[in-house]
């Protein structure tokens, strides 16, 4: 409960839509906010409007076609506002978002996505973030390419000295204060912008919130110009100060210190449609506000229970939700008709690239999937990294949705870091976030980094998706897995001993090699040492990796020799060698030419045999193959001479390009690769 006397939340912490807007220096005004008497934030959201002066002709805000009014009961009246004229239509419209940590930077995706479902204008959003948030949102725009959207970052924890002498009970923080410094932070010349939470979903075209607020002349939703001028950063400080004098800590944030201003300053606000704002924790009054508007355009879902509310329309205003959060934000890509905007660089330069491709060709998948940029969420679950050790390594490996199941047992045999890439649909990134939430043993592990690359195309284009994986390791060695493989239970400790005592790094260039066994049987009992593998290997239960099908891919380990050896040796590249090795981070990327089925790894292990890494076996380690249903792009290598084809013609360009960067030394894989 707030203290008596004090003004209730207006529900600034949402949209801002009230207050700071202040040309009050310049007109004077009165306050027309509803303060509630039922607990809870539940009034609705304001912005300032002019008093119309004595001799009757309304300036400022007041000239506005149809200002709000009241009902008999004081209520906000949304249906009595006739249409507002939209802002330009190429319009550049200002954005600015306060974001922190990995769940808040789901939220801002989905918030995003709301926005850009019904915007017809040019946006530029400003997000002020945490390096974790900055990683996450500067990777995902980058690889969004969504036209005429523009994205500019702030460091939060520079403006935290600038807040954290205020004590706050607010269950996001800091960074809950954080709209307070927002005119000093944003460029000078930046005039006016709309400010949002990160729990909000929009139901209509932000224009329409731009078009209630250019019509204030003076008065914008944030006018920053004016809040320069007229000294918002010593007047809040005071404000705030004199409130702590009394209140042992803000309990609703910024929201506490906007409200404590008004009361100040009477003259501040105007009542705007509670459409914008329909608040959703659980002591509002959001129904007075929803059930008389003919549409509802901001839902807000203020409460630390968010999609828990206690609400009897909860399950429609969630549907809205879900909608956006498992929408395909690839379809979000569209050009805005009629809005020049020039694509990013490398749009550009890929768009190129596609004009060149034919569909005639009966290989265009398999070239057009390479050139596809797929949208990327590093960290898409909270992520604490180990301490940094020198010679510590981080398992890599890709999945898709199908493949889940082989996690839990994954983190039981790996206690190291892992940093696994998912190739998913939105939807099915929600269906991953509700299975982890279901697994004790995956949510223990906090060192397990996930990224999920969005589904776009029809092949699966492994090694693009194994490049994520590989670039979001932080040790300085990393072992380049499959899903479907289980390590030995001792091989993390066993591979950083092996990298200490081999002296890998600068005086040594190697990949060591971690031979690969299989079993058929779905029932198994895994070994514990080496001696427990070899008798399962002669019993039967087990046969070196692929023996039947592709004897090449491993053959070069040399089994034989590994049966009994007791120290690391060397072997030689071959034709079709693709063993699971451990390498340093920086090892050469895997070539994303490679979609689908067929010789993805093969490649990376010539380019490692190009760039002079030497193939080490390690005697006391191994993987072991869990059997599974095959995938649809194996199933198409096998039913399709097209597709084997076209990875034939894959292959001879590969070698081509080799060709042309290592010179004479890479004539040794053109001749293998003619040998039958």
């Amino acid at each position: 409960m707030l203290p008596r006397g004090r003004p209730r939340a207006l529900g600034a912490a949402a949209l801002l839509l009230l207050l700071l807007l202040i040309g009050f220096f310049v007109f004077g005004g009165h306050l027309e906010c509803e303060h509630r008497e039922r607990g809870g934030s539940g009034s609705f959201p304001c912005a300032l409007t002019p008093r119309i002066p004595p001799d009757g002709r309304p300036r400022g805000a007041a000239a506005l076609h149809g200002d709000l009014q009241a009902d008999g009961e004081g209520h906000n009246r949304s249906d009595c506002v006739p249409p507002l004229p939209l802002p330009p239509k190429c319009e550049l419209l200002n954005v600015a978002i306060v974001c922190a940590g990995y769940n808040t930077s789901r939220d801002v995706i989905t918030l995003v996505k709301s926005m850009l479902f019904y915007r017809k204008n040019p946006l530029h959003l400003h997000l002020v973030t945490d390096a974790v948030a900055r990683n996450i949102l500067e990777t995902l725009f980058q690889t969004w390419l969504v036209p005429a959207l523009r994205v500019s970052f702030y460091d939060a924890d520079e403006l935290k000295p600038q807040v954290s002498w205020i004590p706050n009970k607010h269950y996001s923080g800091l960074y809950g204060l954080m709209k307070l410094v927002l005119p000093g932070a944003l460029p000078p010349d930046l005039a006016r912008v709309i400010v949002l939470d990160t729990d909000v979903t929009f139901a209509s075209d932000i224009a329409e919130l731009w078009a209630l607020f250019a019509h204030f002349s003076g008065v914008i939703l944030l006018r920053l110009d004016q809040l320069r001028q007229t000294g918002w950063e010593q007047m809040w400080k005071l404000t705030a100060t004199q409130e702590l004098l009394t209140l042992p800590a803000t309990s609703l944030a910024d929201q506490d210190i906007f409200n404590a201003v008004i009361k100040g300053h009477p003259g501040l606000v105007q009542p705007l449609p509670c459409i914008w704002n329909v608040q959703l924790s659980d002591h509002t009054l959001a129904e007075r506000c929803y059930l008389e508007a003919a549409d509802i355009k901001v839902i807000h879902w203020n409460s630390p229970k968010k999609l828990g509310v206690k609400n009897k329309h909860v399950e429609f205003f969630r549907n809205l939700y879900l909608t956006f959060l498992e929408y395909d934000g690839n379809l979000l890509r569209r050009e805005l008709l009629g809005c020049p905007s020039p694509p990013p660089p490398e749009a550009e330069q890929l768009q190129r690239a596609l004009a060149q491709l034919s569909e005639e060709d009966a290989c265009f998948e398999f070239r057009q999937q390479p050139l596809t940029v797929h949208r990327v969420h590093v960290t898409f679950l909270r992520h604490e990294p180990p301490p940094a050790r020198p010679h510590d390594v981080t398992l890599v490996a890709q999945l898709s949705m199908d493949r889940l199941q082989m996690l839990e047992a994954l983190c039981r045999h790996w206690p190291g870091p892992m940093s696994l890439a998912l190739y998913l649909t939105d939807a099915e990134a929600q269906q991953f976030l509700r299975f982890i939430e279901a697994s004790a043993v995956l949510l223990a592990r906090k060192d397990v980094a996930y990224h999920v690359v969005y589904r776009e195309g029809p092949l699966y284009p492994i090694n693009q998706i194994r490049n994520v994986a590989l670039a979001q390791a932080l040790t300085p060695y990393v072992f380049l897995s499959d899903i479907d493989f289980l390590p030995a239970y001792s091989l993390y400790d066993y591979l950083r001993a092996s990298i200490q005592q081999l002296e890998l790094g600068a005086r040594r260039k190697a990949a060591l090699v971690v031979p690969a066994f299989e079993t058929l049987r779905y029932h198994f009992s895994f070994p514990s040492s080496k001696a427990e593998l070899l008798a399962l290997l002669d019993a039967g239960s087990l046969y070196t990796f692929r023996y039947h099908e592709w004897p090449r891919g491993h053959a070069p380990t040399d089994y034989a020799r590994w049966r009994e050896a007791q120290a690391p040796y060397r072997v030689q590249w071959a034709a079709d060698y693709e063993p699971y090795v451990v390498v340093p981070r920086d090892c050469p990327r895997y070539d994303p030419r490679f979609v689908g089925f067929g010789w993805n790894k093969v490649a990376h292990i010539v380019e490692l045999d190009a760039q002079e890494y030497e193939f080490l076996v390690l005697p006391e380690a191994f993987a072991i193959h869990l059997p599974h249903t095959p995938s649809l792009d194996l199933s198409r290598f096998r039913a399709s001479t097209t597709y084997r084809d076209c990875l034939q013609a894959l292959k001879d360009e590969f070698h081509q390009d080799l060709s042309r960067r290592y010179g004479a030394a890479a004539l040794k894989y053109l001749t293998a690769l003619q040998q039958p």
